[in-house]
Parts: structure tokens; sequence; C-alpha cells
């Protein structure tokens, strides 16, 4: 199995955003008084005694049913209602061509349902009393910075867990992706530019990593010493980390999938310690199960408050809309601090977390607390939207005792544009007169930006040029496509396979080559370089 660096791709984001954009769109049961309840905690729709308990006797079958028509080779279930798990099963096997099954105690890449695990570990620190949500990151961060001097003063472990800092969507992933540090990472956030501040939601796994980062520091602490101490420990979590090398030394262990033209196969994994808060836990659903119920018991587990309750709530209630509903009648739907939160038809809100690695991990967790029922699925081959279809199937049958809709479908619909191949060349034939390029070596030298630093283009012994980029020394060849316009494909684990990226060359007025555009790298929007 090969290891390669990955940015978390969209598909989180994607998963977490169709995730509520798709529940909020369920056909309601008919209502019911239910008076006894607050009026903010009022459902409508009563669940009667023995529906949970028959929504847990249909996972079997939906889960083989979900395992066979998605092909996926693996996958595990765990429920809980109340303090008690009251399901817990793998399906499947850890690896394609293998016979080792999975089971509950397989242990899973959590990929960004490490976000509202890690969560928790800022909440117990806050109940301590060691930070606050408030807490500004350069407090214990001091030289971390952003393009905004005021904004660099007042960005909070809050801001940054609920992505509302003005960072751009998933920015220094492509950083991580070519082998720089969570710091060098970190470092070049200073860069960007930003959005208005607290009024916009992007996405930012290392926005989310510096904020973990400050909180470790006030407790003087590792971050991954402090998640074993704060919440793996006390849980009895004993096939949990947050760091990569216990996750490749567990002998029950999932290997990660991409599907190819002869079916899944297990070819890369990723490497996520650049930033472990938000995507580097590795768990078991038996042990996820224990998360869920200290979440759903406000902070407490097995008699003991691990979380303050009041931190924790703050933690898991709405802190930004993650989009505009596109309609007076639609719901909307909110994130708080590293979770989902939305208003299902019920009238229940539900918690709710997406995770994906384009190498090969999927995976959910939803809640529903006024039940204090949660359901985690993990499972070990690419995003498609099974597990979200799977886990809001059991959603439905657990509030309505039916399935409203059909999930599958709808989720796999809502995911097929982000397994697309991306690049504003995919799937492009090339011209078939080009304008000709310029020598090999006009376009050879050095380029940089403040952000990827410096990059190199070198004419090689097979007459192609050739891109370096970042410490890894990640080498691209690229391909003449039309005048000062170059190519180079990308495939798994970086992109879709398919996916290609223009490399647009400048040329001022005296005819020299002066800048370079790389279409992959501007995701970030920090893709242009120039000549030094």
């Amino acid at each position: 199995m090969v290891t390669t660096p990955l940015p978390h791709h969209a598909f989180a984001r994607a998963a977490l955003l169709a995730a509520a954009a798709l529940a909020s769109c369920q056909a309601a049961a008919q209502p019911t008084p239910n008076p006894s309840a607050p009026p903010e905690q009022y459902s409508a729709v009563p669940v009667p005694a023995g529906q949970i308990d028959k929504a847990v006797a249909s996972l079997d079958k939906l889960a083989d049913d979900t395992m066979h028509e998605s092909g996926m080779p693996g996958m595990a279930i765990a429920v809980v209602e109340g303090d008690k798990t009251v399901y817990a099963k793998g399906f499947g096997v850890r690896e394609e061509g293998k016979p080792a099954k999975v089971d509950a105690d397989t242990v899973f890449q959590l990929a960004s349902v490490s976000k509202p695990v890690g969560a928790t570990v800022i909440a117990q620190q806050v109940g301590k009393k060691v930070i606050d949500w408030d807490t500004p990151v350069v407090k214990y961060l001091p030289w971390f910075a952003l393009s905004d001097p005021w904004v660099t003063q007042h960005v909070t472990i809050g801001d940054l867990y609920a992505h509302r800092s003005g960072l751009p969507d998933h920015i220094g992933d492509s950083l991580e992706a070519f082998g720089f540090s969570t710091r060098q990472i970190l470092e070049r956030l200073r860069f960007v530019p930003l959005a208005p501040f607290r009024v916009t939601y992007d996405y930012t796994n290392f926005g989310i990593t510096a904020a973990a980062h400050a909180a470790a520091a006030a407790a003087g602490k590792d971050w991954n010493d402090l998640s074993q101490e704060a919440i793996y420990g006390p849980l009895d979590m004993t096939s949990t980390s947050s760091r990569y090398s216990d996750f490749m030394r567990r002998a029950d262990r999932a290997s990660s999938h991409v599907k190819t033209a002869h079916g899944y196969k297990a070819l890369y994994t990723m490497q996520p310690d650049a930033q472990t808060p938000a995507g580097g836990v590795s768990s078991s659903v038996n042990d996820m199960a224990k998360w869920m119920s200290m979440v759903l018991g406000n902070g407490k587990y097995q008699g003991k408050q691990i979380v303050s309750s009041q931190a924790l709530s703050t933690a898991f209630t709405p802190k930004i809309s993650t989009g505009t509903p596109n309609s007076m009648a639609a719901r909307a739907s909110f994130y708080g601090y590293g979770i989902g939160v939305s208003d299902q038809p019920s009238g229940r809100v539900q918690l709710s977390h997406s995770g994906a690695f384009e190498t090969g991990a999927a995976t959910t967790v939803l809640m529903i607390p006024s039940l204090k029922v949660g359901i985690v699925i993990l499972s070990n081959a690419v995003p498609t939207g099974a597990v979200e279809a799977l886990s809001m199937e059991f959603a439905d049958l657990v509030q309505y005792g039916h399935i409203t809709r059909d999930w599958r479908t709808a989720y796999s619909k809502a995911m097929v544009n982000i397994l697309a191949p991306s690049g504003s060349l995919a799937g492009q034939a090339a011209p078939a007169h080009p304008q000709p390029a310029l020598k090999l070596d006009a376009y050879a030298g050095t380029y940089g930006n403040e952000y990827f630093g410096l990059v190199q283009i070198a004419a090689n012994n097979k007459g192609k040029l050739t891109l370096t980029v970042g410490p890894s020394k990640t080498t691209f060849t690229l391909t003449h496509w039309d005048g000062n316009r170059y190519v180079f494909p990308i495939g798994p684990p970086l992109a879709s396979e398919g996916s290609r990226s223009a490399v647009d060359f400048g040329v001022d007025e005296a005819g020299l080559v002066q800048t370079m555009q790389v279409e992959f790298f501007n995701t970030d929007g920090m893709g242009r370089f120039t000549r030094r």
C-alpha cells in the first residue's frame, strides 16, 4: 500500500452540506400534540414505544442492502440509545481480496468526523477553565497571524471551530499535499485574503487545526496527548488515537479503497497528522458509541461528568448559517463548533457530521438529542453518499416509523459532482492545430509566491517540462496544449481519475516569460507565481 499525503478534498464539506440540504427536504409525519415539552423543544411527531427498537432491528437488512448496492468492501455501524450501545456490528472485509472481516472493534480513519470529537476535547478544557470558546488564538499562539491585523487579534478558538474566520474554503489543504508541516501551513495563512469576519462560512481544516493547537498550548500539552487525557482515556476509548502511527499499528485496521475499472482496490492511504484535529482521529464504532453516549448524556458517561454540560451545549448549538435557504419555505442549516446542526421536519434538532478521504474513507455520525439516539457509520471506500443515506434511513425509522424518501438516489446524485474529474481541461480534446510554444528554456526557471514558496520549472531529458513543488518535491510532467498553455494530469490520490490542471505562462512585451498560473494550485486562490 502506498502512503501518500493528501488534503481533505471538498468531500467532507460537500457531504456535510448535502446531508443538511437533503435532510431539510424530509416529508413530515402527521402532527400530534405533545404539550409537555418546552416550546423550543416541542415536536409534533411523537415516537411511540418500540419504534426505536424496530429501527434498530432494521439495520441488518439496511446495511446488507447498502453494502450490495455500493460495492464498498467494509463498513461498521453502532447505535446508542441513552447510555447504552444497542447495536454494534461490522460488515464486509477490512481489505478487498483478503479474508479478515470488519467487526465493531475494527479501527477506521474518521476523516472529518474528527472535528466534533476534537470539539469535545476543547469543551472539556473550557469546562476546566483552561480556555474559553472566546479565547483569542494569538494568546497562546503569538506567532499566528491572518492578513487583517484586527482579525488576527480578535479571531477566537470558537471562530475557527465554526469556520467563520474569513479564511477561504479548504485553505492550506494543497500545502499539506506537498509536504508542508503544520507550522509552515499555519504561518502561510497570513498571506491569504479574508472574506468578512464572523459572517462568512467557509470550511477550513487548518483553521480548526490552529484553534486546537492554541488550546493544547494553553494546557501545556501536545494536541494528541491532550485528546487522550481529556476524552479518549476517560471514556475508555482504547482503540482511538489522533496519531497516524497508532492507526497503522492496529492489527484490526481497515484499509482505504478507491474505485478502479477492476473494482475497489487498496492503493493509497491518507497521512493526516498535519491537520489531525480536523481529520486525523482513528477509532472503532464501539469506541465512538462511548463518545456518542457522553454527548447525548450532556457530557456525562457512566455517572461521571467528563465534559461540562454548559461547555458542550455551547459547542453543539448553532453558531453560523452554512448557506442561505433558497426559498422562504426552506429550513436553514447551521454549524456549531465542529458539528452540523439542523432542524428536522419532526421539529427535532439533529447533530451530524460527515468525513471523507479521496484515498478511500467515508464516515458519518448523526445524533438526535431529544431522543438520546445516535448512529455512527464508518466505511473503507471513497465517498458516494451511501453512509449518509443509511444514517438518514435510520433517522427516518426512529422518528416516523418509515423511510420518507429514496435517500440513496438523492445522496448519490448530490455526491456525484465531487467525484467527477476536476480542471477546466478535463475531458477535453487537445487543439488540433495548437499555437506553437516558446523554446522550453524560455519557461524553465524558478517561480514563487509567498504562499507556496518557490517552485521549479525544468526541461527534462525527454524534451518535456516538469513542475516541482513543496518540501516533498512532488513533480508533474507538463504537456503542451496551446500557445503558452501547458497541462498536466492529476489522478488519485490528489484528485479524481481523469483530472487535469492547466498551467498558463505569462509573457511580457519583450517576449520573456514572467509569470505562471497553475490551476490546481489556484483552488486556494494562491496559484499565481512570478519568476524569481
